[in-house]
């Protein structure tokens, strides 16, 4: 766990809160901070794809056991942890995507126009089926 409280009130944390909250510099700080300490090499694709299922897996540990209205009404301490979790997910998503020069918000949106291919709203409205069966 982090203590939130020292973060906070460290300097790195008060110049990071200041700046623009926009995803190419969260990307480029997410970077450097590797980089500073000479983490790339240890970063290449496999072991960053496996580092990506763990903190997959991680955040999929805090909803064990709980029913879909529990997993939506977690507690401050749940919620924390679950906000943790997803950070260490972008944190190994960015990595990856930088091993091979992806940019996210392109091929998000490539996903997102290929998607609304599939899953016309007319057909898909309101309906857990698969596009193969609507």
């Amino acid at each position: 766990m982090y203590d939130e409280g020292r973060i906070k009130n460290s300097k790195a944390f008060l110049k990071f809160e200041n700046d623009m909250y926009d995803l190419k510099s969260i990307q480029k700080k997410i970077l450097d901070f590797r980089n500073e300490r000479d983490w790339a090499q240890f970063h290449d694709p496999k072991n960053l794809a496996e580092a990506l299922s763990i903190e997959a897996g991680e955040l999929l540990e805090n909803f064990l056991w709980k029913t879909t209205d529990q997993s939506r009404n977690l507690s401050p301490e749940e919620l924390k942890n679950v906000k943790e979790e997803l950070a260490d997910i972008f944190i190994f998503l960015t990595y990856l995507s930088e091993e091979y020069k992806i940019d996210l918000l392109k091929e998000a949106g490539n996903k997102i126009a290929h998607n609304a291919a599939k899953y016309p709203v007319e057909k898909s409205k309101g309906s857990s089926k698969k596009y193969t069966a609507l």
